[in-house]
């Protein structure tokens, strides 16, 4: 069945690095845009960085702008956000989704609702 798995969460100081891979199963991973999201408790899942099915659009949210970097290798059917400087604020639950690839898909990128896969979702904690 069409799976997608987080893995590379964990606990960091603020300052360090980390990165967050999505390994896509039983789907066709160049069909799908996909984006990362992240949750804390008691709010609502927001996006966090996308990217087009080929690789050659990306998007970030502001908080993380200059720090994320979102990339994908099709041949590996995974993704990966490559975080740096991460600071408190960045702890959350991180998810990974993929949104079927249409002509309006780029333009809901940061929509949730969008995302048709989903992850479990991987603990990120940054102490300060």
């Amino acid at each position: 069945q069409a799976q997608l798995v987080e893995s590379g969460g964990g606990l960091v100081q603020a300052g360090d690095s980390l990165r967050l891979s999505c390994t896509a199963s039983g789907l066709t991973f160049t069909a799908l845009g996909m984006g990362w999201f992240r949750q804390t408790p008691g709010k609502e899942r927001t996006f966090v960085a996308a990217i087009s099915w080929s690789g050659d659009m990306s998007a970030y949210a502001d908080s993380v702008k200059g720090r994320f970097t979102i990339s994908r290798d099709n041949a590996k059917n995974t993704m990966y956000l490559q975080m740096s400087s991460l600071k408190a604020e960045d702890t959350a639950v991180y998810y990974c989704a993929g949104i079927k690839w249409l002509s309006t898909s780029w333009g809901r990128r940061e929509q949730a609702r969008s995302y048709a896969y989903w992850g479990q979702g991987t603990q990120v904690t940054v102490s300060s």
